[in-house]
This record gives C-alpha cells, sequence and structure tokens, in this order.
C-alpha cells in the first residue's frame, strides 16, 4: 500500500461522508494523482489552470475539477469546457467572464465566493459587505450559465487554534445567514491540510487537503 493511498484512507477515516475531501494535487505529477484516483478519489483541486488542463488531458474523465487558486479572468475559457467548482470568486466581473465562458459550452459553472476571512495581507477575498452586494446585485440575475453554491475562506496561516476558530466561526456565520436567503447553498469549503478538523467543527462541508495526502509539495524556481 503506498503512502497516498494510506494518507486518503487515514483522512476519509476522520471525516465524515457529507464533508467533500479535495485533493490539492498543484505541482504533483500526474502519476502521483493517478495513484490517488486508483485509491478512489475522484475529487482533485489545482491553482493554475494550465497545470489543471493539461492533468485534465492527461487523466480519466470522471475527474471532478477544482478551480481552487485566484483566478485570473483572461484565463477562464480555458477551463470552461470541464472545470466543476471555481472556489476563488471574488467579483462581479468575474463572475460576468465565467458566465460568458460558461455559455459558450452550453454549461452551468459552479461557484463560490471567496471571503477574506485571514488577517493576513496577502490573502484575497470579500468583505461581507460586499458579498452582500453582489448576491442581492441586479446584474447576477442575468448570469444563466453561473450557479453561486456557497462561499470558501483562507484563515491565517497559524497554528493559534483560537485565531483559526474566530475566522472558521466568522465565515460559518456569515453561510449560515446568507443560506436563509439562498437555499441552494450547499458548499462552505475551509480548511486544509494543517486545520481542516477545526474547519469541518466550524460547519466546513469541504476541505482542500494537500501535503497531508501527497506530502510536501515540488516547487520551480
Amino acid at each position: 500500500m503506498s503512502y497516498i493511498k494510506e494518507n486518503l484512507e487515514k483522512i476519509k477515516t476522520s471525516i465524515s461522508e457529507k464533508t467533500v475531501l479535495v485533493a490539492v494535487s498543484k505541482t504533483k505529477p500526474i502519476v502521483d494523482l493517478f495513484e490517488a484516483y486508483e485509491a478512489g478519489q475522484r475529487v482533485f483541486g489545482e491553482n493554475k489552470i494550465q497545470e489543471m488542463v493539461t492533468k485534465h488531458d492527461a487523466l480519466p474523465k470522471d475527474i471532478e475539477w477544482h478551480m481552487i487558486g485566484h483566478l485570473q479572468r483572461n484565463k477562464v475559457k480555458y477551463m470552461a469546457h470541464f472545470v466543476d467548482l471555481i472556489h476563488g470568486v471574488d467579483s462581479l466581473k468575474t463572475l460576468k467572464e465565467i458566465n460568458k465562458q460558461a455559455l459558450k459550452h452550453e454549461r452551468v459553472i459552479n461557484c463560490l465566493l471567496q471571503v477574506r476571512i485571514a488577517k493576513e495581507e496577502t490573502k484575497f477575498g470579500l468583505t461581507p459587505e460586499d458579498v452582500s452586494d453582489i448576491l442581492n446585485s441586479d446584474e447576477l440575475k442575468s448570469f444563466t450559465n453561473v450557479k453561486i453554491c456557497g462561499f470558501m475562506g483562507m484563515a491565517t496561516f497559524t497554528k493559534n487554534e483560537a485565531i483559526l476558530n474566530e475566522e472558521f466561526s466568522e465565515l460559518e456565520t456569515l453561510y449560515n445567514l446568507h443560506k436563509k436567503q439562498h437555499l441552494d447553498f450547499t458548499i462552505l469549503s475551509m480548511g486544509m491540510s494543517g486545520d481542516y478538523k477545526l474547519a469541518i467543527k466550524n460547519g466546513s462541508t469541504m476541505i482542500r487537503v494537500g501535503s497531508s495526502i501527497f506530502g510536501s509539495r515540488n516547487y520551480i524556481a
């Protein structure tokens, strides 16, 4: 049994069937993804569109691909024909482009609004006010080929559980508030390798786990 299969089984036994595990495979070779696939994993997340396109073309077509990185609007067209869920949507302009490209392929693309919960300056995301503005905008109602399914958030990179709890709890509260008006909200994506258990306690329905499955990432200088 390989370490990838062992890692996947360990994680899956620690979460409920209601929690979706996204295997974050960025920088990892196709052989590692196929190993995870053979072990039963079907949901993979990438943060660069070109890398995701390459892997999509090389791997079985029953894989569900998630774009989890910061999204450049001019690259949406390259993944619009197959991407299943886009996590990092942070503007109406981005939603407009996704809708435009999805329409070309006669698809509806699922999206999450990225909410900024971390205190770090490097994190992308919307404020709660921005979220309300987008969800209540007339323009959004005209986008027939996108579906907002919920929220995504990235917590501060810290081992301080009090900080993480506060950030996850804030996003859960915001999610539950808007879910009352948007009954088709089903996804709260928060939690990664170091904090996913805490995120699940705070209502996360989808976790993004990379290094705990595949080991440390292979960044190219």
